[in-house]
């Protein structure tokens, strides 16, 4: 729903440039389906393949932070663009945020628990969430509409005013 105004559609193109980002960084999850499913391997990867050169450019892992205070700073703090894409922009940075947690938590996940087939369906469910969060934020953005996310959303919605 589009109650602060009325969105372009450059807008709507803005909107949905900043989901990549968590987009690219649980890419990692995706691994086992990836070695499953090939075919999906290549739909995704070879469409983002210029995008994680130019991230993985950056050393030692900075991508993602320079790229964080970017949007945050140079976007969702700037009241000068269209709430709309500031809104997008938060919610990105958060559900990277909940990618980044996950990528942190995984390592210990993996050292105790003793299947691997749980550990192949913690990583699947986790990409497939991610990657069902993702089609719905770019379809919803794409139509114009405040892709609403529980608890994420709300947390947005206090950020950006």
């Amino acid at each position: 729903m589009t109650w602060r105004g009325s969105t372009t559609v450059t807008d709507r193109i803005f909107a949905c440039l900043p989901y990549l980002l968590p987009l690219v960084d649980g890419l990692a999850f995706g691994k086992y389906l990836f070695f499953q499913f090939p075919i999906l391997e290549q739909v995704l990867l070879l469409p983002l393949t210029p995008l994680i050169i130019i991230y993985q450019l950056i050393p030692f892992g900075l991508g993602a932070l320079v790229v964080f205070f970017a949007l945050f700073l140079g976007v969702v703090r700037n009241e000068n663009i269209n709430h709309f894409i500031r809104f997008n922009a938060m919610q990105a940075i958060l559900i990277d945020i909940v990618m980044i947690l996950c990528s942190i938590i995984m390592p210990f996940v993996v050292n105790v628990l003793p299947s691997s087939f749980i550990v192949e369906t913690l990583f699947n469910v986790v990409f497939l969430g991610l990657l069902g969060t993702f089609v719905y934020v770019i379809v919803q953005s794409a139509q114009g509409r405040y892709a609403e996310i529980p608890t994420i959303s709300d947390a947005v919605y206090m950020q950006v005013r």
